[in-house]
C-alpha cells in the first residue's frame, strides 16, 4: 500500500507563508527553507519589539517633558518630584502631550506644583 501524504494541506501550509514573505529580497520571498526562516524570525522580531516600543515611547515622553520643564526652570526630577508631592496624578504621557501640543496647560501644572 503506498504512502499517504496529505500534500495538499502540506503546500498550502507552505503557500501561505510563501504568501506572508512577500516584499522580502531575493530568495527570502520564495526560497521554501529560507523564506520561513526569514517569516520565523520575522515574528520574534515583533515580539521583542512590542516590549521595546513601550520603552522606546516612555524614554521620548521623558525628553519631551525635560525639554519643557527646563524652561520654566525645573529639572524633569525636580518637576516629577513636585508632582507627587502635591499629589498631582499625571501620567508621562499625557503630561508630553500637554508639552508638546498646550504649553499653557503644563505651565499652569508646572506653576501650580512650584
Amino acid at each position: 500500500m503506498p504512502r499517504s501524504v496529505n500534500h495538499v494541506a502540506s503546500r498550502a501550509k507552505r503557500k501561505r507563508i510563501l504568501k506572508l514573505t512577500r516584499g522580502y529580497y531575493g530568495a527570502r520571498r520564495n526560497v521554501w527553507t529560507v523564506a520561513k526562516g526569514t517569516w520565523e524570525k520575522g515574528l520574534t522580531y515583533a515580539f521583542r519589539d512590542r516590549r521595546a516600543k513601550k520603552r522606546n515611547f516612555r524614554a521620548l515622553w521623558i525628553q519631551r517633558i525635560n525639554a519643557a520643564a527646563r524652561l520654566e526652570g525645573l529639572s524633569y526630577s525636580q518637576l516629577m518630584g513636585a508632582l507627587h508631592k502635591a499629589g498631582v496624578e499625571i501620567n508621562r504621557k499625557v503630561l508630553a502631550d500637554l508639552a508638546l501640543n498646550h504649553p499653557e496647560a503644563f505651565q499652569a501644572i508646572v506653576n501650580k506644583v512650584k
